[in-house]
């Protein structure tokens, strides 16, 4: 099992976040039978978009700050990496 730092797990576990939104905002669009489920919606994508553009800009942070290695983006569980405690 993949260990990192558990700032790097937020991180990745906001990514994955960000995806179920995403999923849940494009479904619920699709089945949607009034407008303010369509706003609904809508407001859920804009904002897992925003999640995901500040998330992947902190994971650039932390790349340059050396503290996100190779084994962040990639696990065998699923892409849910195991957490490091007392870091």
């Amino acid at each position: 099992m993949i260990k990192m730092k558990p700032c790097n797990d937020n991180i990745v576990r906001a990514l994955h976040l960000v995806e179920e939104m995403i999923e849940l905002a494009n479904q619920g669009d699709a089945e949607r039978e009034d407008v303010g489920c369509g706003i609904l919606y809508g407001v859920i994508r804009d904002s897992a978009y925003k999640i995901k553009q500040l998330s992947e800009k902190e994971r650039a942070a932390h790349i340059k700050k050396g503290w996100w290695k190779a084994e962040c983006d990639t696990s065998a569980d699923g892409g849910r990496p195991a957490r490091v405690t007392g870091e």
